[in-house]
């Protein structure tokens, strides 16, 4: 059976670091890229971060460049998203999926997703 857990989100202050990481069970994890999202509290799902399965390449939002950096370990079956620098209106939660495709797209859009772990609340606040 498929699952995504995310795990590590909670309360942090503005300008803090979290990390953020989702364990993946029920196939394969090096044959598909994996991502992350957030929602904020009013808002639409918007795409943070996409890492590919073949090379490891990168993908991020313009918001999160510099500040944001996701990894993956397939061999423990593990995606995390190291944040720092982070800023209140990146309160939310956080989502992590399983990519429909081996790589990430030229853009973080959820139809490219086909699998979602149920989500995990950050906090940015003082």
């Amino acid at each position: 059976q498929l699952q995504l857990v995310e795990s590590g989100g909670g309360l942090v202050q503005p300008g803090g670091s979290l990390r953020l990481s989702c364990a993946a069970s029920g196939f394969i994890l090096e044959d598909y890229a994996m991502g992350w999202f957030r929602q904020a509290p009013g808002r639409e799902r918007e795409g943070i971060s996409c890492i590919s399965s073949s090379d490891g390449t990168t993908n991020y939002a313009d918001s999160v460049k510099g500040r944001f950096t996701i990894s993956r370990d397939n061999a423990k079956n593990t995606v995390d998203l190291q944040m720092k620098s982070l800023k209140p209106e990146e309160t939310g939660i956080y989502y992590c999926a399983r990519g429909r495709y081996l790589l990430c797209q030229n853009r973080i859009w959820s139809e490219d997703f086909g699998a979602w772990g149920q989500g995990i609340q950050v906090t940015v606040s003082s």
